[in-house]
């Protein structure tokens, strides 16, 4: 299978068919699907509605400083956006146009170059290893940094976080080096039950922070830059030179808000779930005889999301995907790529409020079926 309008129709035509599932795909909702929520946000829709990021905009930005114990918070179309402006404000303010940060995340990764071509910055990577950065690699740099970016949780590396101590740790060697502390947390709001921490307490170790609405909250997009009042309004600025002072978001700040009261506090029920899940997967697999190899990673998931690594090539992995939905109306693995030596291919787990329901002989059973159809 490939990419193809048509096999992505097929697809998620078995997705939005499955009696069970770990998780709804992003792809599986229509358009009225996502817009009937909007009526049931936390907030007065007999009130005008917003222009330019005023009324439920800069409610919501009250919100995710409120939440985040930030004195300000500015709302962004996309995160790709939030990050560049931060990145960029952060390096005038500190006059080094250096960023320390992971080689696969986010900004190097999924944006185009824009840290260099757009907003004139240049990476340095304290490893190329596929796990969080140690303290003593940011403090023996070779080179001077202004900024210091780290994603919590690094998704590319399986979802991974740092343990509380090291996290700690590593601000406080950005520190020593004289460099501000950015915060990629498009993923954050997970990440409280593995730091044993409130969401203020973590934001606060950094200079800013950004969150994500739609990757965890089930929001429609958007994304907040989270910091002091001096800095957010600086980024306001940048948002408009950006082309992102948008006249009307009243649609992505409701269901962002709909998502913090309704999403955000179901969050620590999925990582536990992703932890049973992921224990009975790999239970599961190492029962199969067929099974050569496989890997969960994490072992215990960091967050509610983890990736599961198997031997084939990811074309007969999407086909036994799509076999097991269409036949037995289970999804148990969304997508399939290919990653590492030829023939190794990961997909990406995500536990969400469908996967609840589902007990260890769900997992085992799920397994088995889709084992049969390799």
């Amino acid at each position: 299978m490939t990419d193809d309008p048509q096999d992505m129709k097929r697809l998620v035509a078995a997705w939005r068919g499955a009696r069970r599932k770990l998780s709804h795909g992003l792809r599986e909702p229509t358009v009225a699907e996502l817009l009937a929520p909007l009526a049931e946000a936390p907030y007065d829709l007999d009130q005008p509605a917003d222009a330019y990021g005023d009324g439920v905009v800069a409610e919501l930005e009250r919100r995710v400083a409120e939440l985040l114990g930030t004195q300000d918070a500015a709302f962004f179309p996309t995160g790709t956006m939030a990050q560049q402006v931060a990145l960029r404000c952060w390096a005038g303010r500190t006059g080094n146009p250096v960023v320390a940060l992971h080689p696969r995340s986010h900004p190097e990764q999924w944006e185009g170059g824009a840290l260099s071509v757009v907003a004139g910055l240049r990476s340095v990577h304290p490893t190329t290893e596929a796990r969080q950065p140690l303290p003593e690699e940011i403090a023996s740099l070779p080179e001077p940094f202004g900024t210091l970016m780290l994603e919590l949780p690094l998704r590319e590396a399986g979802f991974l976080l740092p343990a509380w101590e090291e996290l700690e740790a590593l601000v406080d060697a950005a520190r020593e080096r004289e460099a501000v502390v950015h915060f990629d947390g498009a993923r954050l709001w997970e990440s409280t039950v593995h730091f044993g921490r409130p969401l203020a307490e973590i934001a606060a170790l950094a200079d800013s922070v950004y969150v994500s609405f739609y990757k965890s909250l089930g929001g429609l997009s958007g994304a907040c830059l989270a910091g002091p009042a001096d800095f957010v309004e600086e980024t306001r600025a940048w948002r408009h030179r950006y082309g992102g002072q948008v006249f009307r978001q009243f649609p992505q700040a409701l269901a962002a808000l709909a998502g913090l009261e309704r999403e955000l506090p179901k969050l620590p029920s999925y990582v536990s779930q992703a932890r049973l899940v992921a224990s009975e997967l790999s239970s599961a697999f190492a029962a199969e005889s067929g099974i050569p190899w496989f890997r969960i990673h994490p072992e215990e998931p960091h967050t509610h999301q983890f990736q599961v690594w198997l031997p084939y090539d990811t074309d007969r992995l999407r086909r036994a995907s799509l076999r097991l939905a269409e036949e037995t109306g289970t999804v148990l693995f969304h997508r399939w790529s290919p990653d590492g030596p030829p023939g190794l291919s990961v997909t990406e787990v995500t536990v969400t409020e469908p996967g609840l329901s589902w007990t260890p002989s769900t997992v085992r059973e799920a397994v088995a079926a889709f084992t049969a159809r390799l």
